[in-house]
């Protein structure tokens, strides 16, 4: 493979991950004026970030079967095609009801992008090259937050909130063209999957059931649904805490996405002398920390809105470190069902998502402590089932050596 054609891949790949990150992060700046402009709160505006997320969660387990059984174009086109069509009815809604609904929609559309990427990344690299391709995956998604909300701070100030589901759907239209012309189709279909509701569940009991796949999936997944807590809560604390315009808010939040573009390319650099292993455990340890002083900072009342940034950004960059690897470890041990392997993974990910975006709107107070309170849960939380899962995979491993 040439290098254009790896830049090629990769931008594709990348571009098709970045439906979902710009469809949750394009949308913060209006949070206040979707709540007023609908007659709602911000609590409840937030839920509509929250049913994005179970739409990620759901229509990643419903596109797995569907990738291995047509292969990896078809099922996506028509999640495209989903997502488009609900970007337009976002712009058209009247109620924050309405608005939470059409997210679902949405979400379970623009998520065959992410599991189509995931899955031909396990098709197209082989295995020891998977954590530097997810990584650079990391590196295009992670521009997106730098350029999302600065773009929708700027729409919903000239435009109105609407504006910025429209030009989402424009942008997903143009990604769809772009796969057309330039995407390999990766995996072939296979004919021999079933599709019946038993069959189906049977592969997920199987990808589910592998141990490293859990342990790795579970605590990479919770450890990384900490970002979905910042995404939930920071236009609240940022705009209406510390009273900082929409715009600003779209710049305070670019500034903060670079910590993961940094520790991404940070993370090829200690892949060459650590393995995926070591660096995901020192990455979700300086969470913990950061975490808990984020939420002593609160408690205490030393935490303004310089501080938090800065700690927001030492915690940020632990996310570019422990994601692609977790990734590259949990799907390691997949090659034919990886489409069943990254949907599972992705609705994992997202199911615990959308419980922490919940969290932060259910413990919603007008402070910084709910948000700052559940990042730091996520990440002590994914520590804790990391170590436990290396030390049964450790004593399994030396319990099948000593038989």
């Amino acid at each position: 493979m040439s290098k254009l054609q790896y830049f090629t891949l990769i931008l594709i790949l990348g571009l098709l991950s970045t439906i979902s990150p710009f469809s949750i992060d394009m949308y913060l700046p209006g949070f206040p004026a979707i709540a007023k402009d609908l007659g709602s709160t911000i609590d409840k505006v937030q839920l509509s970030l929250t049913s994005y997320f179970i739409g990620i969660s759901f229509g990643q387990l419903f596109y797995g079967p569907l990738l291995d059984r047509f292969g990896r174009k078809r099922p996506l086109y028509i999640g495209l095609v989903i997502y488009i069509i609900a970007s337009v009815g976002c712009a058209y809604t009247n109620s924050v009801e309405s608005l939470i609904f059409m997210r679902l929609v949405q979400a379970i559309g623009g998520c065959a992008g992410m599991v189509a990427a995931q899955a031909l990344v396990r098709d197209l690299f082989p295995v020891e090259k998977t954590a530097q391709a997810f990584a650079m995956l990391v590196l295009v998604i992670a521009i997106s937050p730098m350029v999302a909300p600065t773009l929708g701070g700027y729409l919903v100030a000239s435009y109105g909130w609407h504006s910025v589901f429209l030009v989402l759907g424009a942008i997903t239209a143009l990604i769809m063209v772009g796969v057309y012309f330039t995407l390999p189709e990766g995996q072939l279909a296979d004919r021999s999957l079933s599709l019946r509701p038993k069959a189906v569940a049977r592969g997920y009991w199987d990808v589910l059931s592998n141990r490293q796949f859990s342990v790795y999936a579970f605590a990479g997944g919770i450890a990384t649904s900490a970002p979905f807590a910042y995404i939930a809560g920071s236009s609240d604390v940022f705009i209406n805490i510390y009273g900082v315009s929409e715009k600003t808010y779209g710049w305070i939040f670019a500034i903060l996405a670079f910590a993961m573009i940094g520790s991404t390319q940070l993370n090829h650099i200690l892949l060459n002398h650590f393995t995926n292993r070591q660096v995901m455990k020192v990455a979700i340890s300086y969470q913990v920390v950061t975490g808990l002083v984020m939420v002593a900072g609160t408690v205490m009342g030393f935490l303004n809105m310089y501080t938090l940034i800065g700690l927001l950004f030492i915690f940020l960059t632990g996310h570019g470190l422990s994601n692609p690897n977790a990734m590259a470890l949990t799907l390691a041990p997949f090659s034919k069902n990886a489409g069943s392997a990254s949907a599972l993974v992705g609705a994992i990910r997202m199911g615990l998502g959308g419980l922490t975006s919940a969290a932060v709107s259910i413990l919603h107070n007008g402070s910084t402590l709910p948000m700052v309170l559940v990042m730091a849960f996520c990440a002590l939380a994914g520590l804790v089932i990391l170590l436990m899962g290396e030390r049964r995979i450790s004593l399994r491993e030396k319990h099948s050596f000593s038989a």
